[in-house]
């Protein structure tokens, strides 16, 4: 399958999400975002999906981001969306404006911290959610956009 024929898959990562590698190691290792998203490519590939990878932390980039999915053909959408995950109204209403299909990533157990991270406006709307697998939740993400992609 050509890289055009495959299907896409969006990568947004939030706020200080640009930070892992040096922000708190002990929360999120020591692996770069840029590292992590090289390595996500590479699986991508095997799985023969075309990822692309964004991150910002400003919401409204974010919400134009989402929203240009729809236009893109975008399959499936992986976000990690930080501190946004508990404040972002504009992010949900952006996924619902679109209705593509999302995943919701965080990388470390939010609910093993602060009571503010216990709750996200875009969960129960989410078509998956992986916390606390660490890093490796990213991958399991785009395993799961995969089934999501194979079962339409």
């Amino acid at each position: 399958m050509s890289t055009a024929d495959s299907p896409k898959v969006l990568l947004i990562n939030g706020p200080n999400l640009n930070m892992i590698g040096t922000r708190e190691p002990h929360i999120y290792g020591s692996t770069t975002l840029i590292q992590l998203e090289d390595q996500l490519t590479q699986k991508a590939k095997q799985l023969e999906i075309a990822l692309t990878c964004f991150q910002s932390n400003i919401e409204g980039e974010i919400i134009t981001k989402i929203q240009q999915a729809k236009s893109n053909n975008i399959d499936v959408i992986i976000i990690n969306p930080g501190a946004y995950t508990h404040t972002s109204i504009g992010i949900r209403d952006a996924f619902l404006s679109v209705q593509i299909p999302f995943i919701e990533i965080h990388i470390s157990n939010v609910y093993a911290r602060e009571n503010f991270r216990h709750h996200s406006y875009l969960s129960d709307i989410a078509s998956g959610i992986l916390v606390g697998h660490g890093l490796f939740g990213y991958e399991l993400a785009l395993y799961r956009a995969q089934n999501i992609i194979s079962s339409r």
